[in-house]
């Protein structure tokens, strides 16, 4: 198989969806467009509305045309995109998709490789594999996988029993669990800004570096997921995915080589390597926040209670911030903060490394502190690297200023960089699972999860809500570093 143009059948069960329509359908057309994708695939929309093929490709360009802000004017594309009308629980609905599979593998020479995208409600999981199986759509002659969107589980509890309905019709190496903020750029620099740079490797360590930050934050609320939200909390929603992923990713020990086994086994053992918190430690590691009314972008907004679908006396939080520790040799004493939030200052994603001071600062004056160094990686909007040094300010005395080193990557790239589901829906179609998350890696973090979600969910928060929407969380997040000494850098922060 040509690697580079992977030939296959995309089934999408969910094709009517948000998510299919936000990111999978121009997705695979920026994939079509720069010739990533051989004329050999075909797309099969499946969902329960009853759509005609014509009716389908509409929806698709107009997906892919609201994506563009521009019309498509070669619809060669929308003739691979085919619907089936689809009932979850009837096997005849699986024979037929079937007997479609076999006549487009002959219509597009695609060897009968197959990937099926669950991008619907999770608790189809099970029924959906286990038809795929007993109605003989993953046995082909090709390569069969599987791409499911989170939440993989709500506890570890379901999530292992979800992982064992699967695995009953699909191998490990052929399920492939997205989670999108794996398919960003600067997420896959953290590898190469730590490893390949002789200024950073040596010091990556607890030796030089004092803390590290991980700020995710949204200016949105829960806009219509308040039935899915109010059930799930920033707790599920972010740091059991996206934020334990990226802590895994910095602490990671180099892999022996760059294959998905030795990453992945990288970043499963930093995940084992977790503090374990105990019911009655959440206090003292944990905070958790739930907005009120505010201004966002000078606009008043709603406190979260008030939102639609959300209990008016909801326990639901939707601001985390949380101290870990890592219990291994390279990493031992140094705090890692994470804070995520809905309705906060500004969307941005970014890490923040802080180096510990020099020793005996030869330039420290009573009156003049010196900056800590520091190196931020910007993950969103923004994608890039900033080095914060100390330098001498023009003059005579030697008094030092604070400068900035700034790498700008989307600035260059402007809007070439390519969207997470692009990079990943082009990956698994090549069959690489490295962005991808392992059933261990998932084991691990709810396993760590688990604990500050019962607590949690078992103590009603007596000050909700307890932060503006529009501010960056409760105070009971600046109060979790200062204990510590530290503070939180700010979103844009120039010294």
């Amino acid at each position: 198989m040509n690697n580079m143009n992977p030939k296959s059948l995309i089934v999408i069960f969910g094709a009517t969806g948000d998510l299919a329509k936000r990111k999978l359908f121009p997705s695979i057309y920026q994939l079509y467009e720069k010739g990533k994708l051989s004329e050999e695939f075909a797309v099969v929309g499946v969902a329960r509305r009853p759509l005609s093929n014509d009716e389908f490709r509409n929806y698709v360009r107009q997906s892919v045309e609201n994506a563009l802000r521009q019309e498509l004017s070669d619809l060669s594309f929308v003739s691979h995109f085919y619907y089936h009308p689809f009932d979850v629980t009837d096997i005849a609905s699986y024979q037929q998709l079937k007997t479609l599979l076999a006549q487009l593998d002959e219509t597009y020479h695609t060897d009968g490789n197959r990937i099926f995208y669950l991008a619907m409600a999770p608790e189809f999981f099970g029924t959906i594999t286990s038809r795929l199986k007993s109605e003989g759509l993953t046995a082909t002659n090709g390569w069969k996988r599987l791409v499911i969107e989170k939440p993989f589980g709500h506890d570890f509890r379901s999530a292992q029993q979800l992982n064992v309905e699967i695995r009953q019709s699909f191998a490990e190496h052929e399920i492939y669990r997205i989670d999108h903020y794996l398919g960003k750029e600067m997420v896959q620099n953290i590898e190469v800004i730590r490893f390949s740079n002789a200024i950073f490797e040596p010091l990556w360590n607890n030796r030089f570096i004092s803390n590290i930050q991980i700020t995710s934050s949204e200016t949105l609320g829960v806009e219509d997921r308040g039935r899915y939200y109010d059930h799930s909390g920033a707790l599920r929603d972010m740091v059991q995915n996206h934020m334990l992923q990226m802590v895994a990713l910095l602490a990671m020990e180099p892999p022996i080589k760059l294959t998905t086994d030795d990453i992945r086994s990288e970043k499963v053992k930093v995940l084992r390597a977790l503090r374990p918190i105990s019911h009655d430690e959440v206090d003292q590691y944990f905070v958790r926040g739930q907005y009120g009314r505010g201004i966002v972008n000078g606009k008043e907004v709603i406190s979260y209670r008030e939102e639609n679908n959300v209990d008016p006396n909801s326990n639901t939080e939707t601001f985390v911030a949380g101290k870990l520790m890592i219990d291994n040799f390279r990493w031992a004493g140094v705090p890692f903060y994470i804070r995520t939030g809905k309705r906060m200052t500004e969307k941005s994603t970014k890490i923040v490394v802080q180096f510990k001071d020099v020793p005996m600062n030869l330039y420290y004056r009573t009156n003049e502190k010196i900056q800590p160094n520091l190196l931020i990686i910007h993950i969103q909007p923004d994608e890039g690297i900033t080095l914060h040094l100390n330098g001498k300010k023009s003059g005579e005395n030697m008094k030092t200023t604070p400068i900035e080193l700034d790498y700008c990557n989307n600035c260059i790239d402007g809007i070439n960089t390519p969207e997470a589901y692009e990079k990943l829906l082009y990956d698994c179609m090549r069959g690489d699972a490295t962005n991808f998350t392992h059933w261990d890696e998932v084991a691990a973090s709810w396993q760590f999860v688990d604990p500050i979600s019962e607590v949690w969910e078992s103590t009603k928060a007596a000050d909700f809500p307890n932060y503006e929407a529009g501010s960056m969380g409760p105070k009971a997040s600046d109060a979790l570093l200062e204990k510590d000494g530290f503070r939180w850098w700010p979103i844009h922060y120039h010294q």
